[in-house]
């Protein structure tokens, strides 16, 4: 595992290049915004080709789980509970645990997981965030531990024939927060409270010194289009004029904000720009209050879910919320989760 804490500079041309002709990737967006109170509020878009059928699950702590179809497949007992956004009902793209550690996975399909060591087991990247969720209860624990590098990622075929190249993002009730990708074949850790904002192409290092130059120019103008550098760009913007607010309505609200002003419109498709995708849905996690708030492109209303209100403990069923078939909802939604088997 490498992990960086500072960054080598990066040439803005060698950017450039990587950004015009690197590999086709759907787009996502997310970040993490602090209110006065010290209360940790993520941010996230789901941007995709298609529909995914996610639903919400709940997931309690003591689930038996294993990581991948293969001989060596990964295999642990669920620590902590948590609520998720499904995907294809394959695996779990984002979400929130009991203990205030919130998780998404997006889109980098320059991700190179390697070739399996000796000693490591099998962990499909559809299961990556799940584990997390699962298993640590903060930024700093998941760092120290995962990044043991125990586990060789694998990528299996998704509905729409394409592997996952992806990469992760943690943010904790400290304000703490990492981004996981593998480069090279290689585990990289960027951990810091400044890694607020995340997108998909290029790697995260380049991401950042991108953003550098653009901040030189204090807002005077925004890169407008909706490549994943300009969004990143555009959300570190608005995230740093973000109202620094105690009022937990208006934090919502600001961070909703943000994400629909990095979120992509719904387009046709265009062969010519296949890293562009429109926003499918929507998330917020208020960690404080353990608040899980979805939003669906093509539905009217917000709805969320209180953790605390939902049982969690080891012994309890998993239960889902049913989405993937239209179904509109309001307000909070916990009493509307039913058992179901899980994915």
């Amino acid at each position: 595992m490498k992990t960086c804490k500072s960054l080598q500079i990066i040439t803005l041309a060698s950017i450039c290049f990587t950004l015009g002709f690197g590999s086709p990737a759907e787009s996502c967006s997310r970040f993490m915004y602090t209110t006065s109170e010290n209360n940790v509020v993520i941010g996230r878009s789901m941007d995709w080709m298609e529909d995914i059928k996610t639903d919400l699950w709940a997931f309690p702590a003591g689930m038996a789980r294993i990581g991948s179809d293969q001989p060596k497949a990964a295999k642990w007992t669920s620590k902590y509970g948590s609520v998720i956004a499904s995907g294809y009902n394959l695996g779990s793209t984002d979400g929130m645990n009991t203990q205030g550690l919130d998780v998404n996975l997006l889109y980098l399909a320059s991700s190179d997981y390697g070739t399996p060591s000796p000693g490591q087991s099998s962990l499909s990247v559809l299961n990556w965030a799940q584990y997390v969720l699962d298993n640590y209860a903060s930024v700093d624990e998941a760092v120290r531990e995962f990044g043991k590098n125990q586990f060789h990622m694998e990528a299996k075929l998704l509905p729409n024939g394409t592997y996952p190249g992806v990469h992760l993002s943690l943010s904790d009730s400290t304000g703490d927060n990492a981004i996981f990708e593998y480069v090279g074949g290689q585990l990289v850790v960027y951990h810091n409270k400044k890694y607020t904002v995340m997108t998909n192409e290029p790697t995260f290092d380049k991401q950042l010194v991108l953003n550098d130059y653009w901040q030189g120019l204090k807002g005077v103008f925004l890169p407008g289009t909706t490549e994943p550098s300009d969004r990143f760009v555009r959300a570190s913007y608005y995230l740093s004029q973000a109202p620094i607010t105690a009022n937990e309505q208006q934090s919502i609200a600001t961070a909703f904000s943000i994400i629909r002003n990095v979120s992509q419109p719904i387009m046709k498709d265009n062969s010519e720009r296949p890293n562009q995708a429109p926003t499918i849905w929507r998330s917020v996690a208020d960690v404080k209050h353990q608040i899980y708030y979805f939003e669906a492109s093509d539905r009217p209303n917000v709805f969320w879910v209180n953790l605390t209100k939902l049982d969690l403990n080891s012994g309890a069923p998993a239960k889902k919320l049913p989405l993937s078939n239209g179904e509109i909802y309001a307000g909070e939604v916990s009493s509307h989760f039913v058992p179901s088997k899980p994915f």
